[in-house]
């Protein structure tokens, strides 16, 4: 069992679990069974998504870890854009394709919304030529508020968003500033309603918790005020501190402290934003996620990439699973359009994972869900989990972390708050100790 390190500050590294086996591991030596899983054949059976990865921003903020640029001139992003065109395209002619339908396509960043109307319309067009999402579940958009104009939107539905997510953050003013994010307050309330009028199936917005400057009043009005805007669903992060951020940098280079509060207090914020959202006809869908039980609130994207789904990430520095393969795009802007335009996949590292970790992945990023179903692993993996890792399991439970109960494993109140810090008790053994990212 790790070290409780409930009481600590939040100082450098990657806590948050997004995939497995940890990115470190992620090797340029297993790129060709990326090339092994796309000559296969298609398995139409299983849910495609597709990510694009957008990273243009106004500002690159302090605590952002994203690769993102703030500095391309309209003409660089149109190459970009003509790049993902490509790749896509590129992906399209892969055997393993042939004859699958996306179920979900999902617009990351950096800010997708910081392109253009026209741009927008020029990379659709050029996606769906090859890939489409017509008949896709769900479609994803994030955005910055302070790149919206109401004609935006109305574009964004027309090409057929069904989840607009909003980077809000906060709303005070001062820490938006402190924190380097390019909108303020009043920019919120005007794209909020327009996205209202425009009339999205589902309207999500994040929220940060210990951001630079954030006290338990400022912290308390930003769960007031969303409350009041009524958004379908709220993504709440708990900050850190990944390496290549600009707070991290200025903590490993200029031993200064960290300036963001601990992670006792960030705990104690998100669960006074769950007994909030829970007051006001909320429901808890997820370790950070809260959703209105006026409609049927879904979240495809997530769940069928915590299910083992298929997902190509298209973009520089992209992300992918397919067919059991994690792997990266290139991370350089000018190296990802260049070994496009020479007609090759820009991959930079893969790893392949085995049996074991297949099950440790989907094992780990449900429990993220607040809950996992033993049948499915038992089904899926001839694994009763429960009884594999056992040991850990049991320490969850007795440190009221977790419990079991009608088949089920669920994550206590406690349990969402602190799952990020207990999940990597469940990796192989010589994989706990190493750097995630």
């Amino acid at each position: 069992m790790t070290v409780d390190i409930a009481q600590t500050r939040t100082e450098v590294g990657n806590y948050f679990v997004s995939n497995y086996p940890p990115f470190s591991q992620w090797k340029p030596g297993f790129v060709p069974e990326v090339l092994d899983a796309l000559n296969q054949p298609p398995r139409i059976e299983d849910p495609l998504g597709l990510y694009i990865h957008i990273p243009f921003c106004r500002k690159r903020c302090h605590f952002c870890y994203f690769k993102v640029y703030t500095d391309k001139k309209s003409s660089e992003i149109e190459i970009y854009l003509d790049a993902l065109i490509k790749e896509n395209e590129l992906y399209s002619r892969m055997p393993a394709f042939e004859g699958r339908q996306l179920r979900f396509a999902y617009f990351g960043g950096g800010t997708p919304s910081y392109i253009s109307d026209k741009q927008l319309r020029y990379l659709v067009d050029g996606l769906n030529r090859h890939v489409s999402w017509q008949n896709a579940e769900e479609v994803t958009f994030e955005c910055e508020p302070g790149t919206l104009q109401k004609s935006k939107l109305e574009t964004l539905k027309e090409i057929g968003v069904t989840r607009l997510s909003l980077g809000i953050e906060h709303f005070d003013d001062e820490i938006l500033a402190a924190n380097g994010r390019a909108h303020l307050s009043p920019e919120i309330y005007r794209a909020y309603q327009w996205a209202r009028e425009v009339d999205f199936p589902q309207i999500n917005v994040d929220l940060i918790a210990g951001m630079m400057g954030e006290t338990e009043e400022k912290w308390r009005d930003a769960v007031r005020r969303t409350i009041e805007l009524q958004p379908d669903s709220v993504t709440i992060y708990q900050m850190e501190l990944p390496y290549n951020t600009v707070i991290s940098q200025d903590i490993l280079k200029k031993g200064v402290t960290s300036p963001i509060a601990g992670w006792e207090t960030k705990r104690s914020w998100l669960n006074y934003a769950f007994e909030q959202f829970l007051a006001h006809d909320y429901e808890i869908a997820g370790t950070d996620i809260v959703a209105t039980k006026k409609k049927t609130c879904r979240f495809i994207y997530r769940d069928a990439l915590w299910h083992g789904g298929d997902m190509i990430g298209i973009g520089v520095s992209s992300f992918s699973h397919f067919g059991g393969v994690n792997f990266q795009n290139a991370h350089n802007f000018e190296e990802y359009v260049r070994i496009l335009n020479e007609d090759r996949l820009p991959l930079l590292r893969a790893v392949s994972l085995t049996p074991k970790q297949r099950l440790i992945r989907e094992m780990v990023l449900q429990l993220k869900t607040g809950r996992i179903e033993i049948a499915y692993f038992q089904k899926k993996f001839g694994v009763d989990v429960w009884k594999e890792f056992q040991p850990v399991y049991e320490e969850l439970e007795d440190k009221s972390l977790l419990q079991r109960e009608n088949g089920m494993i669920a994550l206590t109140r406690r349990g969402l708050l602190e799952v990020d810090h207990f999940l990597l008790d469940f990796f192989e053994p010589e994989l706990r100790t190493v750097r995630y990212a």
